[in-house]
């Protein structure tokens, strides 16, 4: 993800922080200085950065059952208003799904259990209100913090366990319903229960004048509404195998050609993506990205093998292209070679892929149309 930097490695998956998390510490900063002045901005401070640290070992929950279970992941990103795992594909199995977005919320159960004891021990020894350590009446403590962490995480657990997409909940009953009734109608229910809920939230944030509930509100519809595309882009590249869908009258090139070639076909093709084939064997995949920058960087007329691409991703023919997108997203590649039996058949992109859904979708509701017609 752009704007973010990397702070950690853990089981080769990059932890990151986007740069608007400084959002969140000033927030903590300005909510516990204006009434214990530097000292509580300091506090409010630590507070942010143990919640996160929670946060982040909630998103290792899942990032590690995900590996578990043979599904890559990217990377996970800290955001001021939470965390992610960036998984390189859906789990295949229903069950997969369930124990990695309950792994999360279990990691956060587990670490409540251990401040439970902990807290009741200095809340006692303190001899102050819990009420008071929470609202921060009682100013900064170690009684307050324990206190405080121990609340943030039980309502890490509730939030996230609400049956909504893209919350963990709402994956855990995907999971269980597909059990019984399939990916996609699943997907479809647990969409509109999280629509409904977000906007019963909205109206009682602006009801109430909470800002935040607001924000959560609308985090939960789009989140939503993102999943039930990402389902019917499932459903939809499911049924055409990548064989069916590459480009067979394709422009390719070999490597005594040069930049100025591809830029003649470029400007008279509009195709953008070009093979390298040396008697039929693919050598590389030659963009109009790679054109330009080699344009951009020297006047000399390069040979395609200078600023061509030479590792790129193969997959079979017989792949489906939902197949093929989770490949692309696994291996964080634009553009794929199909090949059948090691011989090279052609390039698909993310592009060809978007436009085969639209095309595809299209076709699907002109077929329900006509047999409600007949």
């Amino acid at each position: 993800m752009s704007w973010s930097l990397r702070f950690a490695r853990v089981s080769g998956i990059d932890i990151k922080v986007h740069l608007t998390f400084v959002l969140i510490l000033v927030l903590g900063a300005l909510q516990w200085g204006r009434p214990h002045g530097p000292i509580g901005a300091l506090f409010g401070v630590l507070l942010m950065l143990a919640l996160f640290a929670c946060v982040t070992l909630h998103e290792l929950g899942h990032a590690l059952v995900a590996q578990r279970f043979h599904v890559p992941v990217r990377e996970i990103v800290l955001l001021p208003l939470g965390g992610v795992a960036v998984l390189g594909k859906n789990p295949d199995r229903p069950l997969h799904e369930l124990l990695i977005a309950g792994a999360g919320p279990a990691v956060n159960v587990v670490i409540a259990a251990v401040l439970l004891p902990v807290t009741g021990v200095a809340v006692s020894w303190s001899g102050l209100d819990p009420q008071q350590l929470v609202s921060g009446a009682a100013g900064p403590s170690l009684s307050t913090f324990l206190v405080w962490m121990l609340q943030a995480n039980v309502m890490l657990v509730l939030f996230n366990l609400i049956p909504a997409f893209p919350l963990d909940g709402g994956r855990i009953l995907r999971a269980l319903l597909t059990m019984g009734m399939g990916y996609a109608r699943a997907t479809r229910i647990v969409t509109g229960i999280g629509q409904l809920f977000a906007f019963g939230l909205g109206l009682l944030g602006v009801a109430s004048g909470n800002f935040l509930l607001v924000l959560v509100a609308v985090f939960v519809f789009f989140g939503a509404g993102i999943e039930s595309a990402h389902a019917q882009a499932k459903s939809v590249l499911s049924t055409l195998r990548v064989g069916e869908a590459y480009n067979k009258h394709a422009i390719t090139l070999v490597p005594a050609d040069r930049a100025s070639r591809v830029v003649d076909y470029i400007l008279t093709s509009y195709q953008p993506d070009f093979a390298v084939l040396q008697g039929g064997r693919l050598l590389g995949v030659v963009t109009r990205d790679d054109l330009l920058r080699s344009l951009a960087s020297s006047a000399d007329d390069a040979y395609v093998t200078g600023i061509m691409q030479r590792e790129v991703v193969r997959v079979e023919a017989t792949m489906s292209l939902d197949e093929v997108l989770a490949r692309m997203d696994e291996t964080s590649s634009r553009i794929v070679a199909v090949q059948e039996g090691g011989r090279y058949l052609g390039l698909v992109s993310r592009e060809d892929l978007a436009e085969a859904m639209t095309v595809v979708a299209f076709l699907q509701r002109q077929r329900v149309l006509q047999q409600r017609a007949a």
